[in-house]
């Protein structure tokens, strides 16, 4: 039944009695009504900034809906700055950046994410939380490990290798690979508009958003 409701499809009267319907498309909006989540996954370097706010442009061009991003660096200076980067510290952080998305979604927003996020199982526990209010979708910024050291400007890279960073992604401390990722992008050869872009095209197919919304975003550039 909830299928129905979501995808914006009319539920059939053998389904279900008439009050159970008008019960789901009250409480289950179709998707393109529904708040959702964009939630960016990947190594430092890996992009997730920059794609994220080019969407964030896009989608404030494109109206309809409130959208919030929780870029990983802002989240750690302002809502997670007491913690540290242990693996019960990175997931508090990430549990703390799922919260405030299921919020959003659950009001009808749209939350775009960019933390590293590393671990697969705190990764599921925000799809869980979000997916209860709203669409989630996870995108793994597959970036390899060696194009991500080229484009660090900081030499985190180069301070982790030598020990003088500690618990950092890729060197010091794993990164699980996502299995469950709706998109998959290397930005090795692409620019952040043409991942943008992709994500959107992702985002079109399944109905969260209009396509003359998009095409409206993407003409606008």
């Amino acid at each position: 039944m909830r299928f129905f409701a979501n995808q914006g499809e009319k539920i059939p009267g053998w389904f279900t009695f008439p009050e159970i319907a008008a019960e789901l498309r009250r409480t289950h909006k179709p998707r393109l009504e529904q708040g959702f989540t964009l939630f960016f996954t990947g190594l430092s370097g890996a992009g997730k900034s920059t794609i994220a706010n080019a969407l964030l442009v896009k989608f404030l061009e494109m109206g309809g809906r409130p959208v919030t991003l929780l870029d990983g660096h802002i989240v750690r200076k302002h809502l997670s700055s007491e913690l540290g980067f242990s693996k019960e510290h990175r997931d508090l952080n990430i549990r703390r950046i799922g919260f405030v998305a299921a919020e959003i979604a659950k009001n009808g927003g749209i939350a775009i994410c960019a933390p590293i996020a590393p671990y697969d199982s705190v990764r599921k526990e925000v799809r869980s939380m979000v997916g209860l209010v709203g669409g989630f979708v996870l995108i793994h910024l597959a970036t390899p490990l060696e194009v991500c050291e080229r484009r660090d400007r900081k030499g985190l890279y180069a301070k982790a290798r030598v020990g003088l960073v500690q618990h950092f992604t890729g060197i010091s401390d794993p990164y699980e690979v996502p299995t469950d990722a709706e998109a998959v992008i290397d930005t090795t050869e692409i620019a952040a508009d043409e991942a943008a872009e992709r994500v959107f095209a992702y985002l079109d197919r399944e109905g969260f958003v209009l396509r003359g919304q998009r095409s409206a975003a993407m003409s606008s550039n």
